[in-house]
């Protein structure tokens, strides 16, 4: 299940990283394109912050703390033998992975860089695919321990032995 943790990783942080490209060359900062009236919009806006970019002065720190998820993600998935679980933390891995690029690779300069956001909730946030793979994974995360489902599968009844003719 190691595996599909790493694979599901990939296409997020994929589709994130091409998104944010595309947003950066379509999307001239502070332009707004109205998907569905003031509820959706698209708007680039980079984000040195957290959510709602809270702490924008601490950039550094996310980088560390997305660092800190990264390693752990990857360590607990390493165990993971649940599709559910290999699946959300694909998710988590993916969107924690992308945050940590952009605050690693993008300006204003090493562990300082800002994320790239473009999808605009109403005014209320900002936001991209990373997030959304991020909630999503955390969303599994909770139902999944809530529902008492186990990071590896039980493993398989044991086969009765037939007895042989010797």
């Amino acid at each position: 299940m190691f595996r599909a943790v790493v694979l599901i990783a990939a296409v997020v942080l994929a589709a994130d990283q091409a998104t944010k490209f595309w947003a950066e060359s379509a999307l001239s900062d502070g332009q707004a394109i109205t998907l569905l009236g003031e509820l959706l919009q698209l708007r680039l806006v980079y984000n040195p912050g957290a959510a709602f970019s809270i702490g924008s002065a601490y950039t550094w720190i996310f980088a560390v703390f997305a660092a800190a998820a990264v390693v752990a993600v990857t360590v607990v998935a390493r165990r993971v033998t649940s599709r559910p679980w290999a699946v959300a933390l694909g998710l988590v891995l993916g969107g924690a992975t992308t945050h940590l690029l952009d605050r690693l690779f993008r300006e204003p300069g090493f562990a300082r860089g800002h994320v790239v956001d473009f999808i605009d909730y109403a005014g209320f946030f900002v936001g991209n695919v990373a997030d959304i793979a991020l909630v999503v994974g955390v969303g599994i995360v909770m139902l999944l321990n809530v529902r008492g489902v186990p990071l590896r599968e039980p493993a398989g009844e044991p086969r009765e032995q037939v007895p042989s003719d010797s």
